[in-house]
């Protein structure tokens, strides 16, 4: 009786797979895995945030491909290449079928190009198109992308550039997207898998589609199970209700890795845990000990900002917040990203002369400010976030832990309300000026540069390198460039790179293999099963 009520309650819960030896038949081809963060809406358009995207993928192409290690690989575009100094031409598959049966030509790819300033969110995506000025129809598979200047980096830009269907999302506008692509109706992609179903922060529900112009999928549906909840995660895959689970936290590494019937696989990703500081005349939130206002903002005195970034202990952050699923970084790009500056020094940790600094800026006492951070997104975020607050607190900081869910603290950052903040940030490009140009460009709408910098960080100096570079076609100079920037990064220090993430998948030994990526993305297209 125990074990039929154990079956029953799997089945009513929608479980797909069981452990070893009591998987159904019937449920052979279905894969559910536990995600710690999901999209935020099923239009690929809205927002830039990494876990939206990487749900997305399944159900919508993109024009160029990410490889596993970042490498630019064909996808709708088979092909790209330079006409002349401000137009890129991209040769587009043949006999690709949207999921309606529907033909992909040229025109779904010059609409998605002009849909994203349109449409897009709390979480900008109009960085992946910035650089075009114009999208031209040659013929129905081939396209000429005018940009605003030479933009060597428009391939790696559109690693991001999802292509949704021009007739089942014509006329939306931002107020009535969300609603059109949520409910199915505008979900109409290119990819290995058809939208079925969605609840917001539950499951997301894809078939695979049978008319895919790549190879053939193994599962004939991909459930996609959010559970923030770390516990709640581990717990259901050993129960056997996940085949995988994303993001396993690092304290239970070592207890999965012992369980026969498990697989972990952990890798080195391209995200990096950065603290920013408000550099705007007057700082949300920022008063003295007793409350009483302060006479400047304190992060404007650059002895401030050092002083901060001597308080922090990267390499106690590395090994016992994240419990060895980190490591220090000296920038805000990891060591494969093109533009990495191989000849900064290492950051150091030195809490007196930190207090030596804010005394010699006028803070001998310190200051209070709220300290906001993710703390479900990244593994680690949440614990990183509060240990910098206790090291902050032993220079005479006062930093107010506020950990708080991407879907909040994202679009509070965007609207400025962070003063010092810490979140995660993925070179998804494998180009560093991806993240500079992004976050420490002054903020200039005109360049369309600067997105994410909302707190009025500007340096000429700064946005000359990443100006240069952004249309600098010759390779070792635009290398050179980006690694002037990530010098003057480290000088300014209004961004201060902490820890880059490692990231750990556990799963069915018997039911499946993962080939991870340095993105982290979890995709079903990765995912085989195990014989």
């Amino acid at each position: 009786m125990r074990i039929l009520r154990r079956s029953l309650m799997l089945g009513l819960l929608g479980v797909a797979t069981m452990l070893p030896g009591t998987a159904p038949s019937a449920h052979a081809q279905i894969l559910t895995i536990g995600v710690r963060g999901g999209p935020d809406s099923i239009d690929p358009h809205f927002t830039a945030t990494g876990t939206h995207a990487e749900a997305l993928k399944h159900v919508f192409d993109t024009l160029v491909w990410s490889g596993r290690g970042l490498e630019l690989e064909p996808r709708l575009a088979e092909s790209w290449r330079v006409v002349d100094a401000t137009t890129w031409e991209f040769k587009l598959r043949r006999g690709v079928k949207f999921h309606d049966g529907s033909d992909f030509t040229a025109e779904d790819v010059k609409f998605s190009i002009e849909r994203i300033p349109v449409v897009s969110g709390p979480n900008p995506t109009t960085i992946y198109v910035r650089r075009v000025k114009e999208t031209r129809i040659i013929d129905s598979h081939t396209i000429h992308v005018v940009t605003d200047g030479p933009a060597p980096n428009l391939p790696n830009d559109f690693i991001r550039l999802f292509i949704v269907s021009s007739k089942a999302a014509a006329g939306l506008t931002r107020e009535t997207a969300n609603e059109a692509f949520n409910s199915g109706r505008a979900a109409i992609g290119t990819g290995p898998y058809r939208y079925v179903s969605w609840q917001p922060r539950g499951e997301l529900v894809l078939a695979r589609f049978d008319g895919y112009w790549g190879p053939k999928e193994p599962w004939e549906r991909h459930v996609r199970r959010e559970i923030p909840n770390d516990a709640a995660r581990v717990a259901q895959l050993r129960a056997g209700q996940l085949d995988l689970i994303t993001r396993v936290p690092a304290s239970d590494v070592a207890t999965l890795r012992r369980d026969n019937r498990l697989t972990v696989q952990t890798v080195d990703t391209v995200y990096v845990f950065n603290v920013e500081l408000d550099m705007r005349e007057r700082a949300n939130g920022i008063t003295a000990k007793d409350g009483s206002a302060l006479a400047a903002n304190p992060f404007r005195d650059l002895r401030v900002r050092q002083a901060i970034d001597l308080a922090i202990d990267r390499t106690a952050l590395a090994e016992v917040a994240m419990e060895g699923l980190g490591k220090p970084v000296n920038q805000m790009v990891t060591p494969t990203i093109f533009g990495f500056n191989a000849a900064l020094p290492a950051l150091r940790h030195d809490p007196a002369e930190a207090r030596r600094l804010l005394t010699a800026a006028g803070f001998p006492n310190g200051f209070r400010i709220p300290f906001a951070f993710t703390n479900d997104r990244l593994p680690g975020d949440r614990d990183v976030g509060t240990a910098i607050a206790q090291m902050l607190a032993a220079i005479g900081i006062e930093a107010q832990p506020n950990g708080m869910p991407a879907a909040v603290f994202f679009p509070a950052r965007t609207r400025g309300e962070h003063s010092m903040s810490m979140s995660g940030w993925g070179t998804l490009t494998g180009e560093a000026h991806y993240t500079l140009s992004s976050l420490v460009h002054s903020n200039d709408r005109e360049r369309r540069m600067g997105a994410f910098n909302v707190l009025g960080y500007a340096n000429p100096q700064m946005d000359k390198l990443l100006q240069d570079a952004a249309i600098e076609m010759d390779e070792a100079k635009r290398r050179k460039l980006l690694e002037d920037a990530n010098a003057l990064v480290s000088a300014d220090k209004q961004r201060l790179p902490i820890v880059a993430v490692s990231s750990a998948w556990a799963m069915n030994k018997a039911r499946l293999t993962l080939s991870p990526r340095v993105d982290e993305d979890t995709l079903a297209m990765d995912i085989r099963p195990a014989r």
